[in-house]
């Protein structure tokens, strides 16, 4: 029978969710969505993210797929946007819905990503859920001159979850900087994938190098080392932003 291939881009506060990825207990991105198009499509509908995002973990850009046997017109996909809105929770915003190719992939068709995360050096009752408090003056020169290093180094096994699935630990890291926004301290990172915590770990190592706990020749010598027990804590998930996500224009071309 044929289907027709959708890409929805959408956007969600992660506090209240187990992560995208549907979990056997615990509410998800996922779950909700997947339940959402069965009920207002009226029929059996499977989604598939961009990638997971962690407990706790928020998107500002996601993208994920699903199949469908209506081929939808853009007047009809622009109602699905809005009933999907009106069914799903406040913490999930569809922000479009369009037809790609029937083998375009919201995973593997992925060329980058970029994530932020937000650091707060005040207490901040308004930014308590979206930020993590840092108590102190971090080095944020030396911590940049970290960063930019990252790109010159393709392993990164010391900042990856112990005991996941991952088949490899290389990824190409395109760009990373620590820079003020107002007052919260911001880094943004872009690499081709991303490894489970990695970002989080990557953080926690960084903020230990601004704080002197660590020097600038430990942290390489922590990403040589291979061992995730020697790079920093994993930090907060509350204060990391999935930001974009990047696809070649040719699975949006339909002729």
């Amino acid at each position: 029978m044929l289907k027709f291939r959708y890409f929805i881009e959408l956007q969600y506060d992660g506090t209240e969710f187990k992560g995208w990825q549907i979990q056997p207990n615990g509410t998800t991105v996922q779950a909700e969505l997947e339940n959402a198009l069965k009920i207002i499509l009226q029929e059996e509908i499977s989604v598939t993210g961009a990638g997971r995002t962690d407990t706790g973990v928020h998107a500002r850009y996601f993208v994920a797929h699903f199949d469908s046997q209506n081929n939808m017109e853009m007047e009809e996909l622009t109602q699905l946007t809005f009933k999907l809105n009106r069914f799903l929770p406040a913490s999930i915003n569809i922000q479009n819905i369009r037809l790609v190719k029937t083998d375009a992939h919201a995973r593997f068709d992925a060329l980058c990503r970029t994530y932020k995360y937000y650091i707060s050096e005040q207490k901040n009752p308004f930014l308590e859920k979206y930020a993590w408090y840092v108590y102190g003056k971090l080095d944020i020169q030396l911590m940049n001159k970290a960063s930019e290093a990252l790109k010159h180094y393709d392993d990164f096994t010391s900042f990856s979850k112990l005991h996941s699935q991952t088949k490899t630990n290389l990824c190409k890291i395109s760009f990373a900087q620590w820079k003020y926004e107002n007052d919260t301290l911001v880094f943004t990172i872009t690499a081709d994938r991303f490894l489970r915590n990695m970002v989080r770990a990557i953080v926690g190592t960084l903020v230990d190098l601004g704080r002197g706990h660590i020097t600038y020749e430990d942290f390489h010598h922590i990403i040589l080392s291979k061992e995730r027990q020697k790079a920093g804590q994993s930090v907060s998930a509350k204060g990391l932003f999935l930001e974009d996500i990047t696809y070649p224009k040719s699975i949006f071309d339909l002729i």
